[in-house]
């Protein structure tokens, strides 16, 4: 296997990933979590696991996700209210037909919700 490193802040390391990995969503979808309630907008994604072991160790063991897999960086809501959350691929749907997130920071990353996603501002992108 073809393996790349890139350095995590969240993690405080270095991580070890497959150069190509299979990402189902990408920057912008809208999704929401499996067993939670909670969606929100991809604004980043990792390969793999990239956050603290503290963080993965407070999952129940019962429902801790698998690291070898794309780990994703949401705007989020819940009826709590916003916030930014970092879920597993596997615990992720598909959520663009619930409308846009009500996030707030939404409107600093992305442009105006269209066409059932956001689509990054052009001042984000290279």
């Amino acid at each position: 296997m073809d393996v790349s490193q890139f350095f995590s802040p969240q993690a405080g390391r270095l991580i070890k990933a497959p150069r190509n990995s299979a990402a189902s969503f990408t920057i912008g979808d809208v999704v929401r979590h499996r067993m939670f309630d909670l969606r929100g907008v991809v604004f980043d994604i990792d390969p793999v696991f990239a956050n603290s072991e503290e963080w993965y160790a407070a999952i129940p063991e019962a429902i801790r996700p698998a690291r070898e897999q794309p780990f994703y960086h949401l705007l989020a809501e819940n009826d709590d209210g916003s916030y930014v959350a970092y879920v597993s691929q596997q615990n992720l749907v598909e959520d663009s037909k619930a409308g846009p997130v009500d996030h707030p920071s939404v409107d600093q990353i992305f442009e105006p919700w269209e066409e059932g996603r956001y689509r990054l501002r052009r001042r984000l992108t290279h």
